[in-house]
């Protein structure tokens, strides 16, 4: 008998990154140095005091057990402490915070406590694949927002019809913005807190880049605006802030009961975070923060690097107030896809800006996670290129 896979299986996109992975592979089979900038990895060390808590807690056999579904107290109690010295936000630690295995998790898995069947998500585009995929996962309808240059990169409210907006359960935003690297201001958070209290709505906002940002900027948290905490749950990730995309934690804080809910949904597909893995993300929280400055001066130097020599090529493109991705215009002539194979010839792997949805159609987003001297020699590849 043959095995057959569900609908809802067969109606995945691929995978954006499992595709670049594949194609990358091609490639270097054919002896070419590579120079990736396509997946959003840091290639910076997790800070030694981490490394060093995490070692000191793998010691301990209390740790070897079930952790609790919803996060220890400890690091639940760190999380809150957090937000409170970085956005002057109040959290109850037992009741507005919940641990995850990394931020997409949490994401993913969301969908689950609040669409049924039909339902909709309201869903940027272009946009983390993930918040489209839990919405299909759990049998509902996104509905797309277009993040366009001339708005921004912000969805245009306005433009969601009304039986849309009525019929919607959740919607997914992100800021600092993966991938166009956008920023949002705490107005624009007024306008959504405003958009779903009256259409009685969800807001999820992945808020992973609040501490990738440069030349002094300050990205806000989604609920430091005014009511907020009544409609909104906010995902955070210690990947990219400590350098941990491998370690698999972060958290989500915001309104009770969809953190309740958050929590009942994981207490029933998985078992929590491994513990010492939670006392190092403590040591993270509430540790030595200089190497978060270390971390933004390393990609602000190398986002220069960047956009002064794609500027110097002819490449148009924003500089980024935030995040470690340039979103960069496709020259003239070239399509998202032509433009990606014609670098990856050169051993630059960039990511077409229409994986992450169809308005992403015309750019390329590239990620600063190679040294100076990489980046360098990218810059220099491209110039070698007659667009």
């Amino acid at each position: 008998m043959a095995v057959e896979l569900s609908q809802r299986l067969k109606s995945l996109p691929p995978y954006l990154f499992k595709e670049i992975d594949r194609k990358k592979e091609e490639v270097m089979a054919r002896g070419i140095d590579i120079i990736d900038l396509g997946v959003g990895d840091p290639d910076i060390p997790t800070p030694k005091h981490i490394i060093d808590a995490l070692k000191s807690a793998v010691d301990e056999p209390v740790n070897h057990r079930y952790p609790s579904y919803t996060g220890m107290k400890q690091f639940r109690e760190a999380v809150s402490t957090w937000y409170r010295d970085r956005f002057e936000i109040s959290l109850d630690p037992e009741n507005e915070v919940v641990s995850l295995i990394g931020s997409k998790e949490g994401i993913a898995h969301l969908p689950l406590a609040f669409i049924d069947p039909g339902d909709i998500a309201l869903v940027p585009t272009p946009a983390y694949p993930v918040y489209n995929i839990g919405t299909i996962f759990a049998g509902g309808i996104s509905h797309f927002m277009p993040l366009v240059e001339e708005n921004d990169f912000l969805p245009d409210l306005s433009s969601i019809p009304d039986d849309v907006a009525k019929k919607a359960k959740l919607m997914f935003i992100n800021y600092p913005n993966n991938p166009t690297s956008a920023v949002a201001t705490e107005e624009f958070f007024q306008d959504v807190v405003s958009f779903a209290k009256e259409n009685d709505i969800l807001v999820c906002h992945d808020a992973a880049y609040t501490e990738m940002a440069f030349d002094g900027y300050s990205p806000p948290s989604f609920l430091q605006v005014e009511g907020a905490k009544d409609i909104g749950i906010e995902f955070h990730s210690l990947s990219k802030t400590f350098n941990m995309t491998g370690w698999r934690i972060g958290f989500a804080v915001g309104n009770m009961k969809a953190i309740e809910a958050l929590g009942a949904v994981k207490s029933n597909i998985d078992s929590g975070v491994f513990q010492a893995i939670q006392m190092a993300g403590i040591q993270a929280l509430l540790g030595d923060k200089s190497c978060i400055n270390e971390m933004q001066n390393i990609y602000q130097k190398r986002r220069d690097i960047m956009v002064d020599g794609l500027r110097e090529a002819g490449i148009e493109l924003r500089k980024p107030k935030a995040t470690f991705y340039l979103w960069v215009k496709v020259p003239d002539g070239y399509t998202s896809t032509e433009i990606t194979k014609l670098l990856l010839e050169k051993g630059v792997v960039v990511t077409p800006g229409n994986g992450f949805g169809e308005p992403g159609e015309g750019y390329i987003r590239m990620a600063l996670t190679q040294d100076e001297e990489r980046l360098k020699e990218a810059i220099s590849r491209i110039k070698s290129i007659s667009f």
